[in-house]
């Protein structure tokens, strides 16, 4: 069983991903921000670790990485102000993929979007462009790292209860529940196949462990 890092260890997706993992008898540990938030991640079966990623420097991160297995990112600075959104989805992903590698972490998943890419074609005016541009710039760090990478790509996503099955690379986004990224999150951990590959879906009819099997 895997020791995994989960970055964004309070946010919707990580909380629901880190009891499955648990269950799947990985120890899991949550990096969150917020003090606040120590006992929700530890009922979820994570250990929680309050650090501040925008703070840390690359060695600092890697310091906290030492001895696990895998790397989730979760995070996100949530949209809104465009500096946040640079410094959290672009800069502080692409240090813990740097940092990863100084501390022997081979494998890292990362939670993107459907439509992240670099010819996004998002107009530079509108307010999405900094996350699709920092999400494409992270995704493509990382795609070009020495990392036994995954990305991610959820669709819309819903607060619906898991389907328990998606639709991979489909030609259009549709849409997701979260519990359903959770689950496709514990089943690339789990499944060798996937290094290497981005795997966008929605909703769908194939069981989510066939789904992402190559």
């Amino acid at each position: 069983m895997a020791r995994i890092i989960i970055f964004g260890g309070h946010g919707k997706i990580a909380l629901l991903a880190e009891p499955l993992l648990a269950e799947r008898g990985h120890t899991v540990t949550a990096v969150i921000r917020n003090p606040d938030h120590v006992e929700e991640v530890r009922a979820a079966g994570a250990e929680p670790l309050v650090a501040d990623l925008e703070r840390l420097n690359t060695e600092e991160v890697a310091d906290l990485m030492r001895g696990h297995d895998a790397a989730v990112w979760s995070a996100g600075a949530g949209g809104g102000d465009p500096e946040r959104t640079w410094a959290v989805d672009r800069d502080a992903a692409i240090r813990t993929m740097d940092a990863a590698e100084i501390a022997g972490v081979s494998r890292y998943v990362m939670v993107s979007y459907f439509g992240a890419s670099t010819d996004h074609g998002v107009d530079p005016g509108d307010s999405f462009f900094a996350y699709a541009e920092a999400k494409a710039e992270a995704d493509e760090h990382l795609r070009g790292s020495g990392l036994e990478w995954t990305v991610l790509g959820p669709s819309m996503l819903t607060l619906d209860p898991a389907a328990g099955a998606v639709e991979v690379d489909a030609d259009e986004a549709n849409s997701v529940a979260r519990a359903d990224v959770a689950e496709v999150i514990a089943a690339v951990l789990d499944d060798d196949s996937t290094k290497g590959r981005t795997i966008r879906f929605n909703t769908g009819e194939t069981p989510i462990a066939e789904a992402v099997r190559d």
